[in-house]
C-alpha cells in the first residue's frame, strides 16, 4: 500500500495572512519538509509569481531532496488558447519539475460565471493541458477546485471533469474542499458515489481540505479510509482563512492510529523539530496547543493525571510523545498534588522520593503561592529554586543580598522619558552601589544589577533578557491590580523562565529578575 503525502505549504500555505516567504525561506522550508519525509513538495506557481519562478530556478541546483519530488503548480490552458501557445503552460514546463499540479474548475457555476466559458470548453481545457504535460514526460496531478460544492450542485458535470482528467492521463485527480464546508460523513459518501458513478478505484483520486469547519484533518482521514491514497496538507495547517489540513496531524493519525505506512522509516520523530522550524521561518509563534507537536500536547496539570502517570506514562498519553519528537510535561499549578510535584521535580533532575516531608512542604507552598496569583507552569527555573530551597542542603545560594533599590522615571520638557535605577547590594561580602539608565524602569533595574554584579560574575555578560511578559491577574482591576511577570532569559546556550507576583509591577519584575540571575549563576555561586 503506497501513499502520496503531498505538501503545499509553499503555495497554499503561503496564502495565510501574515506569511511572506522569501526565495531563501522557501528553499529552507523545502529542505525541512524533505527531512520530514513527504513525497511531494508543491513549490509554487511559476510564471504567475516571479518569486516562485526564481525558486524553481534555484531549486534545480540548490536542493538535493532525499524523499520528495518537487511539483510546480499552475492552471489549465486559457479558454480559446491552444495549449502549446499558452504562456502559463510554458512557464510550468520551464520550471523543469518531474511533476506538475494543474488546477481546474469543476463547479459548473464557476465555469460559467468565473471563467465565462462553456462547460464543453472547460472539459477541453482539462483534456488538452493534462495530455500536453503527459506527452512532455511529466507526472500530472489535477486539483478539482470547488469539487464538493460543484458535486452538490451538478454531480454529473463535476464527475465529468474528473473522468476527463483521468482519461487524459492524470496520475491522480484531487477532490478539493475549497470552501472548507464539508463534514467527514459527507466526504465518505461523495467518494463512494463518485467511484461508483465513474467505475474507477478510489486510489486514483486525491483529497485536499480547507479547515473552515475545523474538520480538515478529519475529512482527510475519512477520505483515506474511503480508499484515497493521495492526500494534501500544509505544515501546521497554514493557509488562508482558518487554513488547510495540518499535514503533521494527518500523518501522525494515519501512521499511529491506523497503522498505515505513510512516511519513510525514521522520519516521524522529526515532526516537532520540523514543525517548529517552519513556524520560525514563517515568523509565527508555534501553537503550544497544536496536536502532536505543541509544547502542551502532552502536558498534564491535574493531580489525578499525574498520579496515574507516575505508575505508567501511557495511562494519560494517547501515544508515546517521543515517537513524534515531543516530550511529556508535568505542569505545576494549584491543581497539582504530590504526584505532580514529584514527577515535575524528577523531570528537573531532583528526586523527592526519599524526602516525603520536603515533598509535603513543597506541595503546600505551591498551592499557597498559586492561590495568591503565582504560576509555575511556564516558570521551571523558579520552581526548581523553590524545590531546592526545601531539600536538605539543596538551597541555591543567592549571588547577592539586597539592601535596597530605587527606580526613577523622568518625563522631560522635550518629551524624552528616561528611567534610572540604583541598587544597593552586597556581593561576596562587598557593599556595591550601582546606577544605570534604561528605556523603562525594568530595563534600568536590570542594567543596574548587571553593573553591580559583572565584576564578580563576568559570565553575566552572556545573559540576555529574551522575553518579558506582564499579566493582570483575574479578579484584580484598575491601576492597583496584582500583576504577574514572566522573565525569559538566555545564556550559555540555554534558556530559563522565572516568575514574580506583586501589586507593584516593578517589585514583581524584581522578583523574577532575582530568580533569573540566581538560577543562571548557580554554577558560579556553587563554587564559592
Amino acid at each position: 500500500m503506497t501513499f502520496q503525502v503531498y505538501d503545499t505549504t509553499l503555495r497554499d500555505g503561503a496564502q495565510r495572512e501574515g506569511i511572506s516567504y522569501s526565495v531563501v525561506d522557501k528553499l529552507a522550508v523545502a529542505r525541512l519538509l524533505d527531512e520530514f519525509g513527504v513525497g511531494f513538495i508543491e513549490g509554487g506557481w511559476p510564471g504567475a509569481m516571479p518569486k516562485d519562478t526564481e525558486f524553481f530556478r534555484r531549486a534545480r541546483s540548490e536542493l538535493d531532496l532525499r524523499h520528495a519530488i518537487l511539483v510546480a503548480f499552475g492552471a489549465t490552458r486559457k479558454a480559446g488558447v491552444a495549449v502549446a501557445e499558452d504562456p502559463q503552460v510554458r512557464a510550468l514546463l520551464d520550471a523543469e519539475t518531474p511533476a506538475v499540479c494543474l488546477v481546474a474548475k469543476s463547479d459548473l457555476r464557476h465555469v460559467e460565471r468565473a471563467l465565462r466559458t462553456t462547460p464543453a470548453e472547460n472539459l477541453a481545457m482539462v483534456r488538452d493541458t493534462v495530455a500536453h504535460f503527459v506527452a512532455e514526460g511529466r507526472r500530472v496531478f489535477l486539483d478539482c477546485e470547488h469539487f464538493f460544492d460543484g458535486y452538490g450542485f451538478d454531480p454529473a458535470y463535476t464527475s465529468s471533469v474528473v473522468a476527463t482528467a483521468l482519461d487524459a492521463g492524470a496520475e491522480r485527480v484531487v477532490l478539493c474542499d475549497t470552501n472548507g464546508g464539508m463534514l467527514p460523513s459527507r466526504v465518505t459518501s461523495v467518494i463512494g458515489e463518485l467511484t461508483a458513478r465513474l467505475g474507477v478505484p478510489a486510489d486514483r483520486l486525491g483529497i485536499h481540505c480547507q479547515n473552515d469547519t475545523s474538520c480538515a484533518v478529519a475529512n482527510t482521514i475519512a477520505a483515506v479510509e474511503a480508499g484515497i491514497r493521495h492526500f494534501q496538507g500544509t505544515a501546521n495547517g497554514y493557509g488562508e482563512r482558518p487554513g488547510n489540513a495540518d499535514i503533521f496531524a494527518v500523518v501522525a493519525n494515519l501512521q499511529l492510529k491506523l497503522g498505515l505506512p505513510v512516511l519513510p522509516e525514521g522520519c516521524l520523530e522529526q515532526m516537532v523539530r520540523v514543525s517548529h522550524a517552519i513556524a520560525e521561518i514563517a515568523n509565527i509563534a508555534p501553537d503550544t496547543h497544536q496536536a502532536y507537536v505543541g509544547a502542551a500536547a502532552f502536558a498534564h496539570k491535574a493531580g489525578l493525571h499525574a498520579s496515574a502517570i507516575k505508575v505508567d506514562p501511557l495511562l494519560y498519553n494517547h501515544v508515546d510523545p517521543g515517537v513524534v519528537g515531543n516530550d511529556m510535561r508535568i505542569l505545576v499549578t494549584e491543581m497539582a498534588g504530590r504526584a505532580s510535584i514529584e514527577l515535575k521535580s524528577r523531570e528537573l533532575g531532583l528526586d523527592l522520593a526519599g524526602h516525603p516531608e520536603a515533598l509535603s512542604r513543597i506541595t503546600k507552598r505551591v498551592k499557597d503561592l498559586e492561590a495568591g496569583g503565582w504560576s509555575f507552569e511556564a516558570a521551571d527555573a523558579s520552581f526548581e529554586l523553590l524545590v531546592r530551597s526545601e531539600l536538605p542542603g539543596g538551597e541555591t545560594p543567592r549571588p547577592f543580598s539586597l539592601e535596597s533599590y530605587r527606580v526613577l522615571v523622568e518625563h522631560r520638557e522635550d518629551g524624552a522619558v528616561v528611567s534610572e535605577a540604583t541598587v544597593k547590594i552586597r556581593v561576596r561580602g562587598e557593599r556595591v552601589i550601582a546606577t544605570a539608565e534604561g528605556n523603562g524602569p525594568i530595563n534600568a533595574l536590570d542594567e543596574a544589577l548587571r553593573v553591580g554584579l559583572c565584576r564578580h560574575y563576568p559570565e553575566l555578560r552572556t545573559f540576555e533578557l529574551a522575553d518579558y511578559k506582564v499579566r493582570i491577574l483575574e479578579g484584580s482591576t484598575g491601576t492597583g491590580a496584582v500583576t504577574r511577570v514572566l522573565v525569559e532569559t538566555d545564556g550559555d546556550g540555554r534558556g530559563w523562565t522565572t516568575v514574580g507576583v506583586h501589586p507593584n509591577v516593578v517589585e514583581a519584575s524584581w522578583q523574577a529578575l532575582v530568580d533569573a540571575l540566581t538560577y543562571g549563576l548557580a554554577p558560579a555561586t556553587a563554587e564559592v
